[in-house]
């Protein structure tokens, strides 16, 4: 009998590679793709990525797709208690496991795992450890195609923004930029492959720098994302907008 898994769905490249390696292993039933996003501006968080686009991509690889609505600078708690309750849920219907796109950020799996654990629930990483130079050629030789929605100014510039992946992308990165962007140097939206019934189709929109402003009166290490360094708040990041069509 398969195992009932939840997959976390962030919509770009290591999620679509981590979904069809899974799938390829028929030891799983993968009762949903979970994704957060932005309650105020209805877009996938980090991502930017309308849901409208996400929603098409849950279509063409047929699969439920569940939402979590998440402020847009909440805090841990505020973040955790939604993916708890949204867990516990998808727990009273039968699933027991939770399927990551990570590759090597220790901190943050042992983070997961930990949590999960706390509600019966074990944490599946089919990317884990796999150097990163071989999955982004795997993932180009499968035939997916995945576009750069958001790139952070910290590691790289606007020019990179809205560019395919392809290997002249990849011989554009600077050195310190790692190939699929582990370290959030930059995020994807995945639009064709062998997961899709058919490629999500869409156009280029607007290209927006936005930078983020450190909440006021808030320890800055208890939100959600990672901004405890100093200069978490020095940087934005350069988003490339994707309209349906």
């Amino acid at each position: 009998m398969k195992k009932n898994a939840l997959f976390n769905w962030s919509s770009g490249k290591d999620s679509a590679l981590a979904l069809y390696k899974i799938l390829q292993t028929n030891e799983y039933e993968i009762h949903c793709l979970i994704t957060s996003v932005n309650q105020q501006l209805q877009r996938v968080s980090m991502h930017g990525l309308r849901v409208e686009l996400l929603q098409q991509q849950a279509n063409s690889i047929g699969l439920p797709l569940k939402i979590m609505q998440i402020p847009e600078m909440p805090t841990m708690e505020v973040y955790e208690n939604v993916v708890r309750e949204t867990l516990l849920t998808l727990k009273g219907e039968g699933v027991n496991y939770s399927i990551f796109g990570d590759i090597f950020l220790e901190d943050l799996r042992k983070y997961r795992e930990d949590k999960l654990a706390e509600i019966g629930f074990e944490g599946v990483f089919p990317l884990w450890k796999t150097p990163t130079h071989d999955l982004i050629q795997e993932f180009m030789r499968l035939g997916f195609r995945t576009i750069v929605v958001c790139v952070s100014e910290r590691f790289l510039g606007k020019s990179f923004v809205g560019r395919i992946i392809d290997q002249d992308f990849i011989d554009d990165l600077p050195e310190n930029v790692d190939v699929c962007g582990e370290n959030g140097e930059f995020h994807t939206f995945t639009f064709d492959g062998p997961l899709f019934s058919k490629p999500i189709d869409f156009e280029i929109g607007e290209i927006v720098y936005r930078k983020y402003e450190k909440p006021e009166n808030e320890d800055s290490s208890d939100t959600a994302c990672d901004t405890s360094a100093p200069d978490a708040f020095d940087y934005g990041f350069w988003y490339c907008d994707l309209i349906a069509k």
